[in-house]
């Protein structure tokens, strides 16, 4: 069983579970299959499990490290982002919306997608490579985002608080009242999820 599972937390992990979507953040494995390091480069992109008819030998020496999703609400909780290449569209979607929902930076469509991933960069991991969270009022919540109860990882869908495991979603809870919640997806992105882009969940 390969290391290459992306949970909301954005670790790597081990599971048999599929996912729907695939995605990268450069070479992170050695010629023996092992994860090595967190990312190689700021453009961590969600994929298409199909495309093009390509076919790929997972974990290939000196190739790409495919990364795999429960859905694409988990990518982004991790802070990935759509590829402009086999999900063009999805991407200039994001890109119009995470703009839209980010004002304070004042990019415009013309702006390279590096800029808008340095700014999700500094917002999903720190120097220490650690996970970076923020804390938001239960009212504030957006449809599609990650919060964590106890170390555990949790949907926002349908007015209710989904827990995540690899396979699916399983108990519901209520969102908690008059306490603040820890956010696993990256700030700007959840601005772009207020501003018109609904991440694909896994049904429930």
């Amino acid at each position: 069983m390969l290391q290459n599972r992306v949970d909301p937390f954005g670790r790597i992990i081990k599971t048999s579970a599929r996912g729907l979507f695939m995605g990268n953040r450069g070479v992170i494995h050695n010629e023996r299959k092992e994860i090595t390091h967190t990312f190689k480069h700021k453009a961590w992109i969600i994929c298409l499990l199909a495309f093009k008819g390509r076919k790929r030998t997972v974990m290939t020496p000196d190739r790409w490290t495919e990364l795999f999703f429960l859905d694409e609400a988990t990518a982004f909780a991790a802070g990935h982002r759509p590829c402009f290449e086999c999900r063009k569209e999805d991407a200039k979607r994001f890109k119009a919306c995470w703009i839209q929902g980010n004002p304070s930076y004042h990019f415009s469509m013309t702006t390279s997608i590096k800029e808008i991933d340095e700014v999700i960069h500094r917002e999903r991991i720190d120097r220490e490579k650690k996970k970076v969270t923020h804390q938001r009022m239960p009212s504030d919540l957006v449809e599609g985002t990650f919060v964590a109860i106890d170390d555990e990882p949790y949907l926002f869908t349908e007015g209710r608080l989904h827990h995540w495991t690899p396979s699916g979603y399983d108990n519901a809870i209520a969102v908690p009242e008059g306490s603040m919640l820890t956010a696993l997806t990256p700030t700007s992105i959840v601005n772009a999820f207020r501003a018109g882009y609904t991440p694909q969940i896994k049904r429930l």
